[in-house]
């Protein structure tokens, strides 16, 4: 049986609901942020993970204005590598909380300090991570830096979920917000390979070359990581349209 997120000191929250409706409470110090404690607890007997207002904050209006707007940011998205959330709800013992799917996993930071890195966390890195970006961008959404502690790796298949994807969403993205997503990435990929023991010099030079801002775009970014480049993207796509054209022209040759 699946057992809950194990957090570095990890904190029993005793939890008080006659209803039954929530039980196994623990505060998961691990994942706090400014604003907000992160903890795990069972509702109708099942893991799920909530993020509270800090109890000096569940009192300030802005603050829980800027809880419900998040939950109203991130409720309706959906991609394979971004945390569900399911509710916003009043729980006992904590106040309103934002309710999410929970997550059997490791953060990456944790995964770095522990040198448990693997070959497919690597690979999840390059593909995943920047599947979760391109859906970000696309969907506007104005969230915190993309760094080791928000990048999840589930425990059995080391699927990537982030955490912490959006706080708000605007009406566009400026050039200073996408390129520091692609910063925030040659960052992250920098540090997990200066704990690999292999050298892999071109990842190193996206990595370095994406921290310098010198990727435009995520789909760049993509495109290197795949070995592949714009200009063969487009002339793929030009080859593609010459090719449909050369058939048309041939059908309606045939059938005139």
């Amino acid at each position: 049986m699946a057992q809950s997120y194990v957090s570095k000191e990890e904190k029993k929250i005793p939890i008080s609901d006659p209803s039954g409706k929530w039980s196994d409470m623990t505060l998961l110090p691990e994942w706090e942020e400014e604003f907000y404690n992160v903890y795990t607890a069972r509702k109708h007997g099942k893991w799920v993970m909530l993020k509270a207002l800090k109890e000096r904050y569940r009192n300030d209006a802005k603050c829980r204005e800027m809880l419900d707007r998040e939950f109203d940011t991130r409720y309706n998205l959906a991609h394979p590598n971004i945390v569900m959330v399911n509710d916003l709800e009043e729980v006992p013992g904590i106040g309103r909380a934002i309710i999410t799917d929970d997550v059997y996993g490791y953060s990456l930071r944790r995964m770095i300090d522990e040198k448990r890195l693997t070959p497919r966390i690597l690979n999840r890195l390059q593909t995943q991570l920047i599947d979760a970006m391109e859906y970000i961008q696309e969907n506007h959404l104005v969230h915190y830096p993309i760094t080791a502690e928000n990048i999840i790796f589930t425990e059995y298949n080391e699927n990537l979920k982030l955490i912490n994807v959006g706080y708000d969403q605007a009406s566009h993205l400026t050039h200073q917000d996408t390129e520091e997503d692609l910063r925030s990435y040659g960052l992250v990929l920098g540090e997990v390979l200066d704990h690999l023991p292999a050298k892999m010099p071109r990842l190193r030079r996206i990595a370095n070359k994406a921290a310098e801002g010198g990727y435009n775009t995520v789909t760049d970014l993509q495109l290197a990581v795949e070995k592949r480049s714009s200009a063969q993207l487009y002339l793929f796509l030009i080859a593609t349209i010459a090719v449909a054209v050369v058939l048309m022209l041939a059908f309606a040759y045939f059938f005139k």
